[in-house]
């Protein structure tokens, strides 16, 4: 039979970190304009305990979405010791491409995976290098687009990044800026003819685009006296919570289901880094509609705390930190068996199983 298998990882968490008291001078306000009363420091503190987040990092000003993801991608090329040229697909995750210091314009042309491609110096005309926008999930998205490729015999190679830059889209007067930070993420999967059965083992997508497409989106600055059209990154943060946990559970259902693997012999749930309680409150639903009364402990490794939420970037970067040993708390042993899962604009949930 063909695996799927994860052969190599890598990432690039960056250097600048941003602790939340950095916002403590933010003219926080309201979606129509109305500053927030309460201080900054009641402000940042509510948040911190909702989100989980303390710091997040963001990328330095000569540094871009493409850049830092062939980072990543070298990374993971080398982690899996290939030649480069050997690679049939560059799919690359991202959701505003290379916005330059100073500017929150979106640049996608050519695409983030050209550049990637070029930047990596490979030749091979035979890799087709493309990017996906589907939000937050676009890396798993992109997993499961290789898997296919792979799977219909039309690649053996593939190099999958999830890279966002979001500290240059954010609105410094919404409170939400504290979650959105930057980072790459990146493996190499390849198609290895085996008797047993691991690697991808299952998959799942699911889109909802009736009331919830706007759930997140690019809108105005919350700045009542600003005259600019610039538009910045926003979201119904009660709507996105309340859809997640509704639709996240079920949709990792799904995929389990399809394959008739139990919930209980899953060892690791890499979910999308969105927000600590949020994602705290995906896993006791997911528990509760397989009827299961204890989580064991561990089974959720977060990063969110000193990293915040970068998108695409969070489940990628959370797996090669496991694999590199880098998480303590959390390591992967043979045979392990791994869900990645995510949530995000669209709205769009995917999950994937995977077996080392």
């Amino acid at each position: 039979m063909k695996n799927t298998v994860i052969i190599g990882s890598g990432s690039y968490i960056p250097e600048l970190e941003v602790a939340n008291d950095t916002f403590m001078e933010n003219p926080f306000s309201f979606d129509d304009g109305r500053r927030i009363q309460n201080n900054n420091e009641d402000v940042i503190a509510k948040f911190q305990e909702i989100t989980g987040i303390a710091s997040r990092r963001y990328v330095n000003k000569d540094q871009t979405c493409s850049e830092i993801a062939s980072i990543s991608a070298l990374r993971a090329i080398e982690s899996a010791d290939i030649d480069p040229e050997s690679l049939d697909m560059i799919i690359v995750a991202h959701n505003f491409g290379d916005v330059i210091s100073g500017s929150n314009q979106t640049d996608i042309v050519p695409s983030i995976a050209s550049r990637v491609k070029h930047q990596l110096g490979i030749k091979n005309p035979f890799c087709i290098p493309y990017d996906i926008i589907f939000g937050c999930p676009g890396w798993v998205q992109g997993l499961i687009q290789a898997h296919i490729h792979i799977q219909a015999g039309e690649a053996k190679r593939c190099l999958i990044i999830g890279s966002e830059v979001l500290s240059r889209v954010v609105d410094p007067y919404d409170r939400d800026t504290m979650i959105f930070a930057d980072g790459s993420g990146a493996v190499v999967v390849e198609g290895l003819e085996e008797e047993n059965k691991r690697g991808i083992l299952s998959h799942a997508t699911v889109s909802h685009t009736l009331e919830e497409k706007d759930y997140l989106y690019f809108g105005k600055s919350f700045n009542r006296f600003g005259t600019s059209e610039t538009k910045f990154i926003k979201m119904k943060g009660h709507k996105i919570y309340s859809y997640a946990l509704t639709e996240v559970p079920k949709a990792i259902k799904h995929c389990l289901d399809k394959i008739e693997l139990p919930l209980e012999e899953i060892d690791k749930l890499l979910l999308h880094q969105a927000n600590e309680k949020m994602d705290e409150a995906i896993l006791k639903r997911l528990f509760k509609l397989y009827e299961i009364k204890e989580i064991p402990a561990g089974i959720m490794p977060m990063i969110i705390e000193r990293l915040g939420n970068s998108s695409v970037a969070t489940v990628p970067t959370l797996y090669d930190l496991i694999s590199k040993g880098e998480l303590p708390k959390h390591t992967f042993t043979p045979n392990s068996k791994i869900l990645f899962a995510s949530v995000g604009a669209g709205m769009n949930i995917n999950c994937v199983a995977y077996q080392l």
